[in-house]
């Protein structure tokens, strides 16, 4: 498996103004509820959402601790978008990410861009209580709710949402100083930005358990999910972050319960992958905090098929960890026989191989894989199997074709930038950095090594066309980018 963890920054701030946290609901009518006075258009268009989402999440990026591990982001995609079929009034793309968090907390933002903090998979016990929380950040995204508060703070303070805006991004660089930032910009309209933020979140509830039900999940995991919030506030100093930025008033609490109870009852079973998420973002990631412990594996142990075979996974993921590559691969062996093209059992076996210098094991079972050809996971761990089997021309064949089909995937630029180093092309090394670069917001840097990489190729050709054409969509997106920066 290729993973790679970005630098560390706090989102929180993020999660203040943009505000998000999880909901669930079924009803026989769309979700069309009062448009709280505004369509929001007239602030922002959807092509503008689009554009301003493209713009933070290079910020986030280049800044916060986003878990870019393969395996997780293909299934809470998976996750979510099985949600985005059911929901209505859908006008962005959905984009899910997984950010290193041990706080509880989740946020959505512009261009169907929605964050999820890796604590929620230690709090979450089923399936149902994680999606339900997916299920509120889409109904935030689906009604608007970000371009509403910037038209309503327009109305009543103008240039406050543009300052808000110029805060998020300078609490990137600097939380401490894009918090006081921020307090200083809302400071007069605090009061209002707090009703409007609780009507917000009463939406995203009421529709959010419909986007749940109508998915086939438990809308009783909305209420059951809140109440643990609860319950850790009252015995706690100091209340969940996710409490903090989505306010749980009693009457909310008490509508949302009462909207699952009118629904048909519904058993649920969690799906595999969920267990398997479960026990890898625990035993890998939580801020650096291994949380697997052998508690939770025994209790998944006496649980049902799936259950252990995630404690299963789970004990020979914790052996790969701690370097004992031996045990791992007999842990797991049983589990890659019964399902020798599982991407979970699939990736485990590849770190193993890699760490027992056993590349081109690794090689010959991935590309054994009846799932290869379909199946992105498989495709980048092979790809980088690749490269440490010393087949750089092998791995630039396959990430040619992957960087393709996921241009916005920072694992496929980075090691293609890797394989291209390895055979000494470096005009086309610098280009593959600078694509990462440009994904990570540093537009300057990305079109300075391209420039780069443009001058090492005959002057007219093909090559130095196309590093140039690509320079000028970079400019471009430059200018577009320039009215959210921060001056």
């Amino acid at each position: 498996m290729f993973r790679q963890l970005r630098k560390t920054l706090v989102a929180a701030l993020i999660t203040t103004v943009i505000a998000g946290q999880a909901a669930p609901v079924f009803a026989d009518a769309a979700d069309s509820l009062p448009d709280i006075g505004t369509t929001a258009a007239s602030t922002l268009s959807i092509a503008q959402e689009n554009q301003m989402g493209d713009f933070y999440i290079r910020q986030l990026r280049a800044s916060a601790p986003l878990i870019n591990d393969p395996l997780l982001n293909q299934y809470i995609n998976q996750l979510g978008m099985r949600l985005v079929n059911h929901a209505n009034s859908v006008r962005t793309p959905f984009f899910f990410h997984l950010i290193n968090n041990d706080e509880i907390n989740a946020f959505a933002f512009f261009g169907g861009h929605v964050v999820l903090h890796s604590a929620l998979f230690r709090y979450a016990d089923n399936e149902s209580q994680l999606a339900s929380v997916m299920a509120h950040e889409i109904s935030h995204v689906t009604q608007r709710h970000l371009a509403r508060a910037m038209e309503d703070q327009k109305r009543s303070a103008p240039l406050t949402w543009v300052g808000a805006l110029g805060s998020i991004l300078l609490a990137m660089a600097n939380p401490q100083a894009g918090m006081a930032a921020l307090t200083g910009t809302l400071a007069g309209t605090r009061q209002g930005m707090i009703s409007f933020t609780q009507q917000n979140e009463q939406e995203a509830d009421r529709i959010g358990i419909q986007v749940l039900q109508r998915a086939g999940f438990d809308p009783q995991a909305m209420p059951t999910f809140l109440d643990k919030l609860l319950d850790q506030a009252r015995y706690s100093s100091r209340p969940p972050e996710i409490l903090l930025t989505h306010p749980l008033p009693e009457n909310r609490l008490a509508d949302t319960r009462n909207r699952a109870n009118q629904m048909r009852p519904v058993v649920v079973q969690s799906s595999e992958d969920f267990y398997m998420a479960k026990v890898r973002v625990l035993g890998m990631y939580n801020a650096g905090k291994n949380q697997l412990t052998s508690d939770l594996l025994d209790e998944l142990a006496k649980g049902n098929l799936r259950q252990q075979r995630a404690a299963q996974y789970g004990r020979a993921l914790l052996a790969m960890q701690n370097n004992n590559h031996a045990q791992a691969r007999q842990l797991l062996q049983p589990l890659l026989s019964a399902q020798p093209d599982n991407p979970w059992y699939l990736d485990l076996s590849t770190d193993i191989d890699l760490g027992q210098k056993k590349a081109r094991d690794a090689i010959a079972r991935l590309r054994a894989a009846k799932a290869l050809r379909n199946n992105p996971v498989l495709q980048i761990n092979l790809a980088n199997a690749c490269l440490q089997g010393d087949q750089p021309g092998s791995a630039v064949t396959l990430l040619n074709r992957y960087t393709f089909n996921y241009p916005d995937d920072t694992n496929g630029w980075d090691l293609l930038a890797q394989a291209q180093a390895a055979l000494n092309n470096r005009d086309q090394e610098l280009a593959a950095r600078a694509e990462l670069l440009a994904l990570q917001g540093q537009l300057d840097q990305a079109i300075t090594t391209l420039s780069s990489a443009s001058s090492l190729v005959k002057t007219g050709s093909l090559q130095q066309q196309r590093y140039d054409a690509r320079i000028d969509q970079l400019r471009r997106l430059q200018q577009r980018f320039r009215q959210y920066q921060k001056s």
